[in-house]
């Protein structure tokens, strides 16, 4: 659908009396960011305005990109891409495994999935100390946490594609009596495959910045674990080589998996993102989602009070929920929560304001939009973890670091969705607009933004959760006295399992209320289109 600005920017340059000249003008364009940022970055290193420690020279860097191309760079890099083809290999097949029987099977679903999806609250860096603990700091460390983060989306999608299989096609199936397995390869395949590859792209996202993740926190070797060796020794350069290759990386793996997306599934589909509820539960159904976790609860408790399992490695759930209710209790684990709270809050309110306002300019001007959208969309493919080096090299380990690290996180979720939702409104809009003779502040007021309003909460309720887990990583990584994620790295080298778990379960209840919050946000702000 073509777009018209609607703060009738001009769509090109002037054509000078040249024909070709809008055309090379447009093609220019998205370079002039990029360009300037380049020679504003080479003023600043030629005149000495920042330390070379702190901003080194693009003629260092380079160099610095020539000698690790023939040495360490390529060795770092294979352990990552191999550490990461492994955990893809083994989350892929089990969340396909899991989502389908799940799909399949309605009392499968009832049974197991609320459990799943209660595990699933818990973000995968809030499993990485627990993980540690339980598995030491080699590398099935890292083959489990890329499991864990690979098998949630994969078994998600997998469930939704399964269970939502065309009904038509099923009555024809069952009319034609199909044998399972012509069932499964002629029907249940092809209409999962939409669902299952979404699914699979973004496991791949989730999966390399998790294991950038815990690279950073526990490794020897590794692209991650370089970048952490270089930011020590204040050699910048090389950090600033690993990003950029890093967000190569990026690139090439989000276009790999688009083209094996395009190539498996060529044929209309619908929207694959959407997790709608299974019907609902009637008489002795109601009960059944409880049976798992229970059964799990008590045979937790048990292997604790037998002393199956030593209580210092794996303590009783009783033992978890008496030092959650005592540290709420005493302050110490509610000041942690507080702290991590405020930070989360300050870093969405930047964070997400820039990436509102720049969402909404890029959303009405093409002009805006070829100028920043391609460097922006460039920025967006390096892993967020991948910035934590440079960022505490820049503004240290105190409240600033951590306030651009969350503000960070949580621009890009708000920026696209705005974006796009604003993009994506009737040009007839417009036209409305310029018959009415609204002004700027009218046309945004009156048809921009209400127009727009579902796609921006739904982004403002992705940032919310994004500037939480941005939260808990920083917390990681730039230690401090205080924040739930920096207890629960202090609790990891003390051993204090039932803090660790404490803080998961912290962690879990929390981010499940904001996304709450951000729904009840949403649903309020948009009643207008439900009423």
């Amino acid at each position: 659908m073509a777009r018209v600005s609607l703060l009738s920017l001009p769509l090109a340059a002037p054509s000078d009396g040249r024909p070709g000249w809008p055309l090379i003008s447009q093609r220019l364009l998205p370079w002039l960011l990029p360009i300037s940022l380049f020679a504003l970055w080479w003023l600043a290193s030629r005149n000495q305005w920042m330390s070379e420690q702190i901003l080194p020279a693009p003629a260092l860097v380079w160099s610095s990109a020539l000698e690790l191309a023939h040495g360490e760079l390529w060795s770092h890099l294979a352990i990552s891409l191999q550490r990461l083809f492994w955990g893809l290999l083994a989350g892929i097949a089990a969340g396909a495994l899991l989502g389908g029987a799940l799909g399949f099977s309605r009392r499968l679903e009832r049974l197991v999935f609320p459990t799943f999806g209660a595990l699933s609250q818990i973000p995968t860096l809030a499993w990485i100390p627990l993980f540690m603990v339980f598995f030491g700091i080699g590398e099935v460390l890292k083959l489990v946490v890329l499991i864990k983060a690979v098998v949630v989306p994969v078994t998600l999608h997998t469930l939704v594609g399964v269970r939502d299989a065309q009904p038509r096609l099923r009555e024809a199936a069952a009319v034609l009596r199909l044998p399972p397995a012509l069932l499964v390869r002629r029907l249940v395949l092809p209409a999962a495959l939409p669902a299952f590859m979404a699914g699979v792209r973004l496991a791949l996202a989730t999966g390399w910045t998790s294991l950038l993740a815990v690279e950073l926190l526990a490794s020897s070797e590794g692209i991650g674990y370089l970048m952490v060796w270089a930011r020590q020794l204040f050699m910048l350069d090389i950090v600033f080589v690993c990003i950029l290759v890093i967000g190569l990386l990026g690139v090439c793996m989000d276009r790999g998996i688009g083209w094996l997306d395009r190539r498996l599934v060529h044929w209309p589909h619908p929207a694959t993102a959407e997790f709608r509820r299974g019907p609902r539960y009637q008489g002795w159904q109601r009960l059944q989602p409880w049976l798992l976790p229970l059964a799990l609860l008590a045979l937790w408790q048990v292997a604790s009070d037998q002393q199956w399992v030593d209580p210092n490695i794996l303590p009783s759930p009783l033992a978890v929920l008496a030092t959650t209710g005592n540290g709420l209790l005493d302050g110490s684990l509610l000041g942690g929560m507080g702290l991590s709270l405020g930070r989360t809050l300050g870093g969405l309110l930047l964070g997400g304001g820039l990436g509102f306002a720049f969402g909404l300019l890029l959303g009405l001007s093409r002009f805006s939009e070829r100028l920043l959208g391609p460097t922006l969309a460039a920025i967006r493919q390096i892993a967020i973890f991948a910035w934590v080096p440079l960022l505490t090299a820049w503004f240290g380990l105190g409240e600033l670091a951590k306030w651009v690290f969350v503000a960070l996180a949580a621009f890009f979720p708000l920026f696209i969705a705005t974006q796009r939702s604003v993009a994506q409104l009737s040009p007839q809009l417009a036209e409305a607009a310029q018959v009415l003779r609204l002004n700027l502040w009218q046309r945004l007021r009156r048809l921009v933004l209400p127009g727009a309003a579902p796609g921006i909460f739904a982004g403002l309720r992705i940032s919310l959760i994004y500037a939480w887990l941005g939260t808990i990583g920083a917390e990681y990584f730039m230690p401090s006295n205080g924040g739930i994620g920096s207890q629960m790295i202090s609790a990891q080298q003390l051993l204090r399992m039932d803090l660790i778990m404490a803080g998961m379960l912290l962690v879990g209840l929390t981010g499940a209320l904001l996304n709450l919050i951000g729904q009840q946000l949403e649903l309020r702000a948009t009643r207008w289109r439900h009423a």
